[in-house]
């Protein structure tokens, strides 16, 4: 088997992304059930959920371009306002439109295709809303499932993914690799589109 070099692992991280998104999920309105208790199942919720899970990795790469202060926000803002919605969801919430996520998937590929620099504080304040929306979110959908449990282990699948991503992005220094970067963030737009494709088709 083909060893691979340092040089490939861009490439094969976007594949790894790629692949993620089009893993075909069961949809529920209920936390995933991997019968190894209910910090499992967050994590499985939010690894098998694409709508959530894209813009947790599109905030961890986006936070990697912009360089290691803002990773070292991302690392921790966002789980915790994941967190925080999460609660707010869980005791009281209704579920948002269909079509509000993915308008985070346009915003936050945007950012990655095109490359563009928020300020700290832009970043910053992203960061916390995008948490707090899909948060509510999950916390409305797992109002019967695994509770305030389940919400912790998203927060920590979310602290360790974007540890993980948003140092990997920086470490990446050459021009090409960062081209590479970008264009996954056009297939997260890409995947927005289609979304709203289909809300307004299942509209008409």
């Amino acid at each position: 088997m083909k060893r691979l070099t340092p040089h490939a692992s861009p490439l094969f991280f976007c594949s790894v992304i790629i692949g993620l998104v089009l893993v075909p999920s069961i949809a529920s309105a209920h936390l995933v059930t991997t019968g190894m208790g209910p910090v499992y199942d967050g994590i499985g919720h939010l690894l098998l959920t694409p709508e959530d899970l894209v813009p947790a990795l599109a905030v961890a790469i986006y936070s990697g371009m912009l360089g290691v202060v803002a990773g070292r926000r991302a690392i921790f803002l966002l789980p915790l306002a994941w967190l925080t919605g999460g609660l707010a969801g869980l005791f009281g919430g209704s579920q948002f439109s269909d079509l509000l996520p993915a308008l985070s998937f346009l915003v936050l590929g945007s950012l990655i295709a095109f490359d563009l620099r928020l300020p700290l504080i832009g970043f910053t304040l992203l960061t916390v809303m995008v948490g707090l929306f899909h948060g509510f979110s999950n916390g409305v959908s797992i109002e019967e499932g695994a509770g305030e449990l389940g919400l912790i282990g998203v927060a920590v699948a979310l602290f360790v993914m974007v540890t993980v991503v948003s140092a990997f992005i920086v470490s990446l220094q050459r021009t090409w690799t960062r081209i590479v970067v970008r264009v996954s963030g056009s297939w997260i737009v890409a995947i927005g589109m289609l979304m709203i494709g289909w809300f307004v088709r299942g509209r008409g």
